[in-house]
């Protein structure tokens, strides 16, 4: 098959982890603007942004090393990555699990803005080219909603530990009867 082809098909790859998290982040800051002064949102689910966007980072560098499996040598990567640029790239929002990183949310979402580049460089050849293909958009649009799910679940998996560990740790500190 042709090199142009596993090249798309790595791009939608990448795209289906992370070109949803940007909409995500918009969402979650629309939320924690239109909060009251006790903003829950803004103190509890905007901090932990970049650890959700590192999870499904952490996730994306699993499915890599699931592709390659059982050679890891040097070589089947070379062979195995079409835009090894772009996969360096995706590989790199895991270091949003170091905290110094994460303490600007928006580092993250400027690391996803690349992906969600394609979404929209192909929303914009279909919008303005009659020969474009309907089938890459369609592709696209669904990419793209499971992207959105995938960073949804991340978020909600990484608050509710963060919750679990804030609940533990005040009660290790409460005096026991």
């Amino acid at each position: 098959m042709d090199s142009g082809f596993f090249a798309y098909l790595q791009q939608l790859e990448l795209m289906a982890f992370f070109s949803g998290y940007p909409l995500l982040y918009a969402i979650i800051l629309l939320m924690a603007g239109n909060q009251s002064s006790k903003n829950k949102v803004r103190d509890r689910v905007v901090p932990l942004l970049p650890f959700s966007y590192a999870l499904v980072g952490t996730l994306y560098f699993g499915l890599q090393l699931k592709n390659l499996y059982p050679d890891y040598s040097f070589e089947n990567i070379k062979l195995s990555m079409q835009l090894p640029w772009l996969v360096g790239w995706g590989l790199l929002s895991t270091l949003f699990w170091i905290p110094v990183l994460a303490r600007k949310p928006v580092w993250s979402l400027a690391h996803s803005l690349i992906f969600f580049f394609f979404l929209t460089r192909d929303l914009f050849i279909h919008a303005f080219q009659s020969s474009a293909d309907k089938n890459v958009v369609r592709n696209d649009m669904k990419i793209y909603t499971d992207s959105i799910l995938l960073n949804l679940g991340s978020l909600f998996l990484v608050t509710l530990i963060s919750m679990l560990i804030a609940h533990l740790k005040k009660h290790e500190r409460s005096p026991r009867i």
